[in-house]
């Protein structure tokens, strides 16, 4: 495993921590800075050392140091789950100009994912400023590598999905929240950055994976019938997924229609 991967690794997992609290309080409208967290228990604040991602847990056993309240093993999870997916973005990415880039729309991925599941909202607080450092992170990845073509594609592309999801959710009212269209654009810059192949894949993944969820939970459960399911993190999978699958589909499309490289 190469330095840079566990390096991300290890700085996902102190991202984890804090992506714990905007988990937990932007789609309650308070600050992710302040105050400091406290035990809902007894109030008490935590200590810095009982702060250590995943490994303070495990040491306190899931419980509050001061009055032995049980800690939600989500945290730990939640905590090395972006370690993990950090950990695979740069192995994916790589030590290039670009994976900043990448590994914030990894980062943003998972609170968004979290709230979404939890409140079916993509918070604008999250969403809104992403497309601003977006544009900044991949502009400056243009810049360190030369290919100012990839920043012009990221800004069609973000247009492109933008445009799709607005025209869903204008033509299709309740198949879509207005949330997904915003989340759209923004996952529209990155993937079209990448490739146009990635664009495409990832579009079609969404609907894909959305579909796959949503299908079983409709025929099977009188709750999927009645409920408005979220969309958001079939968006963000089918987005990562298509950094990976992305050019070998491409290719597989192309052989198949008889374009391929001979």
């Amino acid at each position: 495993m190469s330095p840079e991967v566990v390096a991300a690794g290890l700085f996902g997992l102190l991202v984890g921590s804090f992506l714990n609290v905007v988990a937990h309080r932007v789609p309650l409208g308070l600050s992710v800075v302040r105050p400091a967290s406290r035990c809902p228990g007894c109030g008490h604040e935590v200590r810095r050392r009982d702060n250590v991602p995943v490994l303070s847990w495990v040491l306190l056993r899931g419980r509050c140091r001061d009055c032995a309240a049980p800690i939600s093993v989500r945290y730990p999870l939640v905590e090395l789950a972006t370690g993990v997916l950090f950990a695979a973005t740069a192995a994916v990415v790589g030590p290039t100009w670009a994976l900043p880039a990448y590994l914030y729309l990894a980062g943003i991925a998972v609170p968004l994912t979290l709230i979404d599941l939890q409140v079916h909202r993509l918070p604008d607080r999250i969403v809104l400023p992403s497309y601003g450092v977006a544009l900044v992170l991949l502009t400056a990845a243009s810049a360190g590598s030369g290919d100012w073509a990839a920043l012009l594609r990221a800004l069609a592309g973000g247009c492109a999905l933008f445009l799709l999801y607005a025209v869903v959710f204008v033509v299709k009212p309740g198949g879509m929240g207005l949330g997904d269209v915003k989340l759209a654009g923004v996952l529209g810059l990155y993937l079209a950055w990448w490739s146009w192949d990635a664009l495409a894949v990832g579009g079609f993944l969404a609907f894909l994976l959305g579909g796959l969820v949503a299908v079983p939970l409709v025929l099977f459960t009188a709750a999927g019938r009645r409920s408005k399911m979220p969309f958001g993190p079939a968006m963000l999978v089918g987005a990562l997924l298509a950094l990976v699958v992305a050019e070998p589909v491409g290719d597989w499309y192309l052989s198949l229609v008889g374009l391929g490289t001979v």
